[in-house]
């Protein structure tokens, strides 16, 4: 038996020692599963959809093309995600925009590129998107946004389904946005949108603001527009801890394609095409993250503290809303966990990655392995204290290649410039 731990068939050990730590590590064949497991729910639910990869959890130019070849969109909510995309040769024609403050020049950039769905997050980003269209001799499909009011059990800070939030129209105006949308003269209404948060477990939120979004695409029609597509986001929730629940896809996928089904029924509209936003599902359990063990500080009575040469600034997410995750020592995965600690990360804040953990005794050297690292860290990552990025190393069978380079100190200094009084 290994006495290292070992991730998709990897030394996750020696992985460190050829890649530096603090390092990210990505899995393919597990992206390729969570996709699939998708897939198969929705199929064999008989539902008609599409998967819109939020790549706001993680992208890079090799992603892309991982979800071009497994046939799925992208979702992109800046000018950045838009150009990483379009770079990787990613079709614009399966890139949808997203936003709560899109800039005119990421709606100019997302029009004159092609891609399929502008998700309008106002009412007055109607005129603006309109305007630009206008000026570049192209229609704009767009979905509008909507707020159903759905209040989803999860942190507050990611609850974004609720009437009071910066993102969406409120549903009591959303007859009034799709008139005006329905008056402009380079836009068309293809869809309506809603999220209602993330981190969720139950199927029974995603139902209730289904069915409000049903009812108005229902009042829509009574306008004379027939909306074809219902986009209910994501907020799949996964078990970054090893007793916590994870959402059951294939509930959610028999309890909506029977509320479409049925709902559609009785208000007399066509059911419309499902498109869903899955990131973190997708990606979170795909990553893990790996560090080097420095200071071991022991407080008498009190504390002990487990120092890493990463931290908040590679993974905020503990410092942002309190999230926690599990983790091992890699090298002595098979020893016992009975050493109380509080893994610190080396940023000058108290940049606690996980509080209050049972692990080996640890010593300088050891590799600590943290899971589910792979949504929200290498996007959410910063040069805090002018900390480099860490590389994110892709492994796909019995192949580990980089995917992100490592970042160097020429990398962080390389926009520096000096006033000409200096």
């Amino acid at each position: 038996m290994s006495e290292n731990f070992i991730f998709e068939g990897h030394d996750t050990v020696e992985l460190a020692r050829r890649f530096g730590t603090p390092l990210y590590v990505i899995s393919e064949n597990r992206i390729e599963r969570a996709i699939k497991k998708i897939k198969s729910a929705f199929n064999n639910a008989g539902l008609n959809y599409s998967i819109n990869y939020a790549g706001k959890a993680f992208i890079c130019k090799a992603m892309c093309k991982i979800l071009q070849k497994l046939d799925v969109c992208l979702d992109v909510v800046s000018g950045g995600e838009l150009f990483t995309a379009l770079s990787a040769g990613f079709d614009p024609a399966c890139i949808t925009l997203h936003g709560s403050n899109k800039s005119e020049i990421e709606i100019r950039e997302a029009i004159d590129a092609g891609i399929k769905t502008i998700t309008i997050d106002s009412i007055s980003e109607i005129d603006i998107v309109n305007k630009i269209a206008s000026e570049l001799h192209k229609t704009a499909n767009v979905h509008l946004r909507l707020s159903p009011g759905v209040e989803a059990h999860t942190h507050e800070y990611i609850q974004t389904g609720r009437i009071d939030s910066k993102f969406g129209i409120p549903i009591n105006m959303g007859i009034r946005a799709a008139a005006k949308v329905e008056s402009s003269s380079n836009l068309r209404l293809t869809g309506l949108h809603c999220h209602i948060g993330s981190q969720i477990y139950s199927s029974k939120p995603f139902q209730i603001a289904a069915t409000s979004m049903l009812e108005m695409i229902y009042n829509i029609k009574e306008m004379g527009v027939e909306i074809t597509e219902l986009n209910l986001g994501g907020g799949f929730g996964i078990n970054y801890l090893q007793d916590d629940p994870v959402f059951d896809i294939d509930e959610y996928a028999v309890i909506l394609s029977k509320t479409f089904e049925k709902q559609s029924k009785e208000l007399g509209i066509k059911i419309p095409k499902l498109i869903v936003e899955p990131g973190r599902y997708i990606i979170g359990p795909a990553g893990i993250t790996l560090y080097s063990v420095g200071t071991v500080k022991e407080i008498p009575f009190l504390r002990k503290y487990l120092s890493v040469d990463g931290g908040m600034a590679d993974n905020p997410r503990p410092a942002l809303y309190k999230a926690v995750h599990h983790a091992i020592i890699a090298n002595k995965v098979n020893k016992e966990a009975n050493d109380l600690v509080t893994v610190s990360g080396k940023c000058c804040e108290t940049d606690t990655l996980i509080k209050d953990i049972l692990l080996p005794k640890a010593q300088s050297g050891d590799i600590l392995c943290v899971f589910n690292t792979g949504a929200y860290n290498y996007s959410m990552a910063s040069n805090y204290n002018r900390l480099t990025r860490p590389a994110v190393v892709l492994l796909k069978d019995d192949k580990a290649e980089i995917m992100v380079k490592r970042e160097t100190y020429e990398n962080i200094t390389i926009n520096d410039t000096y006033p000409s009084w200096l």
